[in-house]
């Protein structure tokens, strides 16, 4: 005869578990603290001109901000990116021909091409057109933004991680077995709201990973920028070596984007962790 069965035991995480994401907490913060207080704050100019560091003293405000000129040049462009994403995706399952081979080609193109020709070609394309209709664009008030390079690079960067980010979304819907739409038809949600509260969230928790490193590949790529007159991170770092002929300064460059990237990478896998805890064990 056996004896009454167990009762079921709640299950906690592991300590270890917790102890390694809250290190990573702990990194990331630091991480991001360190980045902020270089691009926002002068701590960075006080002790080179303490530890007597002339080149730093000099040249350390202009690379400060060549950083904040990278940093909003790639989040900017994130977003725009992300936007422009939703319908060019949409538009690439469409049973109209019409619009997804207008998608596909869109995202041919720019998948396919270097962004550094991408960013020449709305540049200097877009520049002469631009350039005979000064009169009209000025009694608009659009010159001021018409005769700027970095408008025309946000611009590049904008098409160039859209097409990207549209083919990391169709690809996490399509990823989504047909089973959850069958489930949500047979329960008699309605199909757009199927899509959005039950096969929209899940794919894009398959896409995070992916959006990450879109992120660091946008953080590395806009280099460019600097070949078209905009003073970013790289474009102020040339710009000192052009003047002291110090390979130096392209080290501190490398630090900065080494920070960047790490910063982002830690933040993205706590989020990424934070998000999918309910797809783990209850003791893991």
């Amino acid at each position: 005869m056996t004896g009454p069965a167990a009762e079921p035991t709640a299950t906690t995480p592991s300590n270890g578990l917790w102890a390694r994401k809250g290190r990573d907490v702990a990194i990331a913060s630091t991480l991001c603290l360190f980045v902020i207080s270089v691009a926002f704050t002068n701590w960075p100019l006080v002790a080179g001109q303490m530890l007597g560091h002339e080149l730093f003293v000099r040249y350390w405000p202009r690379i400060q901000g060549g950083l904040l000129t990278t940093l909003n040049l790639v989040f900017v462009s994130m977003l725009i990116g992300g936007i422009l994403a939703f319908p060019i995706a949409f538009a690439r399952d469409s049973r109209n021909r019409f619009l997804s081979g207008w998608a596909f080609s869109y995202v041919y193109f720019f998948r396919g091409t270097p962004l550094l020709a991408q960013t020449f070609l709305i540049y200097h394309g877009l520049g002469q057109f631009m350039a005979p209709h000064r009169e009209l664009l000025d009694s608009l008030g659009l010159w001021a933004y018409a005769r700027e390079a970095y408008w025309y690079v946000l611009f590049a960067f904008a098409l160039n991680t859209a097409a990207y980010q549209a083919e990391i979304l169709r690809g996490a819907i399509a990823s989504i077995p047909k089973g959850q739409r069958e489930a949500c038809q047979s329960l008699g949600i309605p199909d757009h709201i199927g899509f959005r509260k039950v096969i929209l969230p899940q794919a894009l928790i398959t896409a995070l990973r992916p959006y990450g490193n879109e992120i660091i590949l946008m953080i590395k790529g806009s280099a460019v920028a600097t070949v078209v007159t905009v003073f970013d991170l790289m474009g102020t770092t040339r710009l000192a070596f052009s003047r002291s002929f110090n390979f130096e300064v392209y080290l501190w460059a490398a630090i900065l984007y080494l920070l960047l990237v790490e910063c982002l990478r830690r933040i993205w896998d706590i989020v990424e962790w934070w998000i999918t805890r309910h797809l783990r064990p209850a003791n893991g």
